[in-house]
């Protein structure tokens, strides 16, 4: 419920990549439901780059924020833009060190979560953030 605490980034953030899975999973479920056509690697390469500015986009709204929210959406950025070079190219090792990127992202974003509810349950830096940008 971010637009109740006034917070732009947050609910944008939400909503975009809420939708960003909504839209994913009908691009992989409607061919195998019969109500769409597969999308080319070359389709979702261009799919990933849409993504990937959006999110390069929303990197540059961390900077006022901690630097775990800057590591996420930065690592999520060259996330989406690796992926999209695998499908252009259908390189493996480029899947593979998205993979291992995707991980990385994965954990930030993990720790992020936790630490912002440690933190604000109790009352004081329990994991650390980093300092806000200026």
């Amino acid at each position: 419920m971010e637009f109740r605490k006034n917070n732009t980034f947050g609910m944008t953030a939400f909503c975009a990549y809420g939708f960003f899975w909504l839209s994913l999973v009908a691009v992989w479920t409607f061919p195998a439901l019969g109500i769409a056509d597969a999308s080319s690697a070359f389709s979702m390469g261009f799919y990933l780059v849409i993504w990937g500015l959006f999110t390069a986009g929303m990197f540059f709204g961390t900077l006022k924020m901690t630097r775990v929210h800057q590591l996420v959406f930065a690592s999520l950025a060259v996330l989406f833009f690796l992926l999209a070079i695998s499908d252009f190219t259908e390189n493996e090792a480029v899947r593979m060190v998205a993979g291992i990127e995707g991980i990385v992202c994965g954990l930030s974003a993990l720790y992020g979560a936790i630490a912002l509810v440690l933190n604000e349950q109790f009352g004081r830096t329990v994991l650390p953030m980093g300092n806000r940008g200026k």
